[in-house]
């Protein structure tokens, strides 16, 4: 026995030390985590800027400072100086800091690691690079991207990492991906937005390291042939895709390969839109719903395989299911890159992973834990996926029919058996329109109002003809006998654009959305949020939950009325100056019937407006000659558009008291007698939105300046 060499030190008595109570009342606050992190992406979204030196120390001096008060928290309660009730509360609402810090810093540091050169001025002249992509613009012209930019007499630090060309030439042969090319093209930077508010193309440029955009009309000529890396898999891919559209044949074939491949190159414009119209579109982009069902596929069948060879007494008493699920996971995985690997599909197989990896686990395939595991995933990768449509819908459509489950697998079986898979289809159907609808709504400005019928129609054959055809024309196809499988894919395909093109031709198929204010999307999704988080909590909701639920949904009623009541502005001038816009009682009248076309066609979308450019231009309310144009103002204050060759000169000249002149060139004027907005004022402010107040009008500028490496 060791000799005792101190006194032992002094027990604690037992009055003293506090007993912590169950921890029920905080168990399944883990999908706030990526609720928080979401917060704090916003917020720097909100304002978006790279972090310098003081900024990063005061971030993680935060993060770090609410780390160290949530640890510290509970020992305090434990020494009786506060409750356990406020010491859970302290500490929750330290991790909750931390987590918005952490989302801040996770945007933040994302947008300083995809830092690269953006091109500031107009280019004209030689572009060689590789090229990494091939698709197809929204005008029909087939586009290249390029890395490894060399420009003519341009430094390495200030040439673009990637840029992208719009070829003019339809017929123009396309180059392999990772062949290095070179062809004479313009250039210029990432637009800005076409007014206050807009989409903000340069922020979603910025992370995808595109530093300019332009277009060629020369031919591509080859430099150096492809060398090494993984480039012969995505050639690879792209050879499947060509081989499934000359196999199926026209649009029918196009759409087949869109949905195996990823590759969108061959599907026309004119398809895009019946799709859209038909509320369609979003069997054409890889998510998750075509993740799921090839997932799905695989794991249903592999399940029945097991369960027959169970059957004869082999396995018995293995966890077969999880097998059958870690195949699923290896086909979900070769459909990742199969397809290309792009963010909604990335996104779309993490949430698939996840519930398998869930089964794998012994824990439930779908819940919100589940869900919120995902999400928290994809944000910690790509923080930035949080502004965009697909995340918020996608999501959005995932909970609602996590929440719908309940209520339908009470209803199910009082549901005669034959009818019950139509049944389940058109709740879930509805269920997922009814949650995306509002945010596709405010995200693109119109409204399938015959979606649920194309979704009835098209989904079920996607579900049970096209994914798994796909599946067994993949595996026939390694000993070259994947024509049945494409015959059958090809017949779903062709039946889902039959139900496009009648979905789309129906009488008021699409509705024009007037674009909300900012803060609608945000309150609309945080109070849903908050709302339904609160509600789980039904046994033992606590007075801060009811409030919570209160308040959630007191967010989403208040974000329907600033929408209901939101106005757009009564003038919308453009980047550039090359289109000014005037609302009247028809709509927005266009200074001009042609330019800036893009500008204009944004301004009537974002209206609620259908008219196109030269409609909208035909409106009574400008006057004059078609270089210059003016109209009548509130107050007596004219709107003067002036484009063309001498613009300057005449904007100069017609700047007076009460009037608001917009030049084409610039006009010199240092002090100038009118509202004045030529190209040296408006490189400042970009897109410029006017109203008229009390004491006249007062306009607003675009929301943001672009992101620069310095």
């Amino acid at each position: 026995m060791l000799p005792q060499t101190g006194a032992a030190p002094a027990m604690r008595p037992a009055a003293a030390i506090r007993p912590r109570p169950a921890a029920a009342a905080r168990a399944g606050l883990f999908p706030w985590v990526p609720v928080l992190l979401s917060v704090g992406i916003a917020l720097w979204f909100w304002r978006p800027a790279l972090l310098v030196a003081w900024q990063w120390a005061a971030l993680a001096l935060l993060v770090a400072m609410a780390l160290a008060f949530a640890l510290r928290v509970h020992r305090i309660a434990g020494r009786g100086l506060i409750g356990w009730q406020a010491a859970d509360a302290l500490h929750l609402a330290a991790l909750a800091v931390m987590l918005v810090g952490l989302g801040t810093g996770l945007a933040a540091f994302r947008a300083a690691q995809v830092a690269a050169p953006v091109l500031e001025w107009r280019y004209y002249g030689p572009i060689e690079g590789r090229v990494t992509e091939i698709d197809r613009s929204s005008r029909d012209r087939m586009r290249v991207t390029l890395d490894q930019v060399l420009l003519r007499d341009l430094a390495p630090d200030r040439t673009p990492a990637k840029v992208r060309l719009s070829l003019m030439d339809p017929d123009a042969d396309l180059p392999p991906l990772g062949q290095r090319v070179m062809l004479t093209g313009h250039l210029g930077p990432p637009s800005p937005p076409a007014a206050p508010g807009s989409f903000d193309f340069r922020t979603y440029a910025w992370f995808q390291e595109l530093g300019a955009v332009g277009y060629a009309r020369t031919p591509i000529m080859s430099v150096a042939l492809p060398q090494g890396g993984l480039w012969w898999l995505h050639r690879a891919r792209l050879k499947v895709s060509a081989a499934i559209r000359d196999r199926i044949g026209g649009q029918a074939g196009a759409v087949a390969s869109a949905l195996m491949t990823g590759d969108r190159s061959g599907i026309s414009e004119g398809t895009n839109e019946v799709m859209r119209a038909s509320n369609l579109y979003h069997i054409i982009s890889i998510s998750g719903l075509h993740m799921g069902m090839l997932a799905g596929f695989v794991y249903s069948g592999l399940r029945l395989l097991t369960v027959a060879v169970q059957g004869a007494g082999i396995g018995l008493g293995r966890p077969l299911h999880k097998w059958a699920a870690g195949g699923a996971l290896a086909a979900a995985a070769a459909y990742l890159w199969l397809s290309g690997g792009g963010v909604a599909t990335e996104r779309a197989f993490v949430m698939v992973a996840v519930m398998l990896g869930a089964i794998l686990a012994d824990r439930r395939a779908i819940s919100f834990r589940s869900v919120a595991l995902a999400g928290t995933v994809i944000l910690i990768l790509t923080p930035e996926a949080v502004t965009g449509a697909g995340f918020q819908m996608s999501f959005a459509a995932t909970i609602a029919l996590i929440i719908s489950y309940g209520p339908w697998s009470r209803i199910a079986p009082n549901v005669p058996w034959w009818i019950r898979p139509l049944a389940m289809l058109i709740v879930s159907s509805l269920v997922a329109a009814m949650a995306t609808s509002p945010i596709a709504a405010a995200h693109f400005n119109r409204m399938a109002q015959y979606g649920l019928l194309a979704n009835l129609l098209a989904v079920p054959v996607m579900g049970t003809l096209v994914m798994p055809a796909g599946v067994i024309g993949a595996i026939l196809a390694l000993v070259g006998a994947e024509a049945p499988a494409l015959w059958v894919m090809g017949i779903g395909t062709q039946w889902m654009l039959l139900v496009a093109e009648y979905v789309a031709g129906l009488g008021g198929a699409v509705m024009a959305v007037s674009k909300p204010p900012a803060a609608v999307i945000p309150m609309m999704e945080f109070g849903a949020v908050l709302a339904i988080l609160c509600w789980r909590a039904k046994a033992q909701r606590s007075m801060a939950q009811t409030c919570g639920l209160a308040s959630g949904l007191a967010m989403m009623v208040a974000a329907a009325a600033i929408w209901a009541t939101a106005h757009r502005p009564l003038i919308l001038i453009a980047p550039e100056g090359e289109a000014v816009g005037l609302m009247t009682d028809q709509g927005r009248a266009m200074s001009k019937p042609k330019g800036g076309s893009f500008v204009t066609s944004s301004w009537l979308q974002e209206d609620g407006d259908m008219a196109a450019q030269d409609i909208s231009a035909a409106r009574p309310a400008w006057q004059g000659d078609t270089r210059d144009r003016w109209a009548e103002l509130p107050e007596g204050w004219q709107l003067w558009h002036l484009t063309g060759k001498g613009s300057g000169e005449r904007a100069a000249e017609a700047c007076r008291a009460k009037r608001i002149v917009v030049a084409a060139e610039k006009t010199g004027l240092k002090t100038p007698d009118c509202l004045l907005f030529d190209p040296a004022s408006l490189r400042r402010t970009g897109a410029v939105a006017v109203d008229f107040g009390k004491d006249g009008p007062v306009w607003h500028q675009g929301d943001m300046a672009p992101l620069r490496t310095r």
